[in-house]
């Protein structure tokens, strides 16, 4: 079977980079299948894509906001055309299962239609003066170049989240997507060049963070990035960056559910297994601490056990698929690692084996795996493991829950299940993260809702998503103008 191999986009051509070195991008279910072959770009290409994205900002910021706007449109348009071919090639360069990555799809056509909308109605303020000749007005203008470097975990729409507000008000993009999953965002690229963007305002280039890293973060001619990843790169681009520099950086998390004793358990449940488990653990926000209460730990353990028996674990692309394959060698590798660690920590429940079998042995496959009596100091309870691996953690009380779900380093989405109406006003209050849910999963945000977290989840500076997206890309100047 011929493999196509894809090339970069820089300055409005797709070519190859400059070393003519590929990398394959496999298929996790099996992976004996080659997805597609992409570019392995080096520094020189990445300084290429920051020029063509400096050039051609001087015509797109001055290019009318509604003919932005019907850009951002007719991708939308594009991604729904071929929604059912994107998805089958989302599935099976990251594994989800086939019916979330249409949905990862359409939610992508979204935000670009939200934003194509709302980057329309952004302007400044008025603002009173003693002077009756003179007006004070501020007036927001875009920051220039800047570069979006996503995750695999959503190839498609974490990127869009990103890259939607920044064109929509007139800035220019180089976007690096993971080299574990970069044909989705390839296929938002290519939407947005068929929607009719300029040459040289989105450049997409792929290829090893080592190569081409330094050159899209800490550049000069970089006015702005937006990063989600692991809270050691964050950090470290965070460290590397010139001080003119804005970032925008959402990382890891260590996610609680608390489950108190009046909750619905079924529903607690529920919440535990789509919140940990239906992306195979591999969310940002993806719930991996279960703080129960005492009286009900029991009850709701042995419903959690249950259901977690019952999943069914496959390929994506295969109907009923609940739990599908790790994204690469390295998270199984790592997911196995923390497993044995748990078992030498705390009571192993259920799970955690690397699955065998004609269905099993050529992809990354593992058992989500559930541990009771974990304690606040193991490494389980603190450390983000980005699998399917749930901890079950006893609390006494209501305070005691707070006390050690705000215990971490991290604070990017928390939930609990209840039916007490104080107790839920309460928790909105006393949780330290960013996305609170309650009576819901810690996984999901609105297209229209600012998204981030706190402490070393975030740099806390501007928001993703909604509005707030929007506001990171823009800068204010403040007018005083004379009659």
């Amino acid at each position: 079977m011929t493999v196509e191999c894809f090339l970069d986009l820089i300055g409005g051509e797709w070519t190859p980079c400059s070393s003519g070195e590929v990398f394959d991008n496999t298929n996790p279910a099996d992976t004996r299948e080659i997805v597609g072959r992409f570019q392995a770009s080096r520094r020189a290409d990445a300084e290429t894509a920051v020029a063509a994205a400096a050039r051609a900002f001087a015509t797109w910021r001055s290019t009318p906001v509604s003919r932005r706007a019907r850009v951002l449109f007719a991708a939308a348009d594009y991604l729904e055309t071929h929604v059912d071919r994107f998805a089958e090639e989302l599935t099976r360069e990251e594994g989800k299962s086939l019916a979330l990555s249409r949905d990862e799809f359409l939610r992508s056509a979204q935000t670009l239609r939200f934003y194509a909308v709302e980057a329309q109605t952004v302007g400044g303020e008025t603002y009173p003066s003693d002077d009756p000749e003179q007006l004070v007005y501020g007036l927001r203008e875009p920051l220039g170049v800047v570069t979006v470097i996503s995750p695999w975990n959503f190839p498609a729409s974490i990127p869009a989240r990103k890259i939607a507000p920044a064109l929509a008000t007139g800035n220019t993009v180089v976007f690096k997507p993971s080299s574990e999953a970069p044909l989705s965002g390839l296929r938002l690229a290519e939407a947005l060049v068929h929607g009719g963007l300029p040459a040289g305002v989105l450049n997409y280039l792929t290829g090893r963070a080592a190569d081409v890293g330094p050159a899209i973060t800490e550049s000069p001619q970089v006015r702005a990035i937006s990063f989600t990843g692991s809270t050691a790169a964050g950090e470290q681009i965070h460290r590397a960056v010139p001080f003119t520099t804005r970032t925008q950086l959402e990382l890891g998390g260590k996610n609680p559910l608390i489950v108190m004793d009046d909750a619905d358990l079924d529903q607690a449940v529920d919440l535990a297994i789509k919140g940990g488990l239906s992306l195979s653990g591999q969310a940002c926000t993806g719930t991996s601490r279960l703080l129960v209460m005492k009286p009900v730990k029991a009850a709701f353990t042995d419903k959690l056990v249950g259901r977690v028996r019952s999943l069914k674990i496959g390929s994506g692309l295969t109907a009923g698929t609940d739990i599908g394959p790790l994204a690469s060698a390295r998270q199984l590798e790592t997911v196995l690692s923390y497993v044995a660690l748990g078992k030498s920590e705390a009571t192993h429940l259920i799970g955690g084996e690397r699955l065998q079998g004609p269905a099993f042995d050529h992809g990354h496959y593992v058992s989500p795996a559930v541990f009771a009596d974990v304690t606040q100091s193991m490494r389980i309870a603190r450390e983000e493991i980005f699998g399917p691996v749930l901890a079950i953690i006893e609390v006494d009380s209501y305070a005691d829950a707070i006390a050690k779900a705000n215990d971490t380093h991290y604070g990017l989405a928390a939930a609990i299940a209840t039916r007490n109406p104080r107790t839920m006003h309460a928790f909105a209050s006393d949780i330290e993260a960013g996305s609170v849910k309650i009576n819901r999963t810690t996984t999901g945000n609105l297209v229209n809702a600012p998204f981030g977290g706190i402490k070393r989840s975030s740099t806390s500076t501007l928001r993703e998503s909604g509005r707030a997206g929007l506001d990171f890309y823009t800068q204010l100047k403040t007018v005083y103008r004379g009659c």
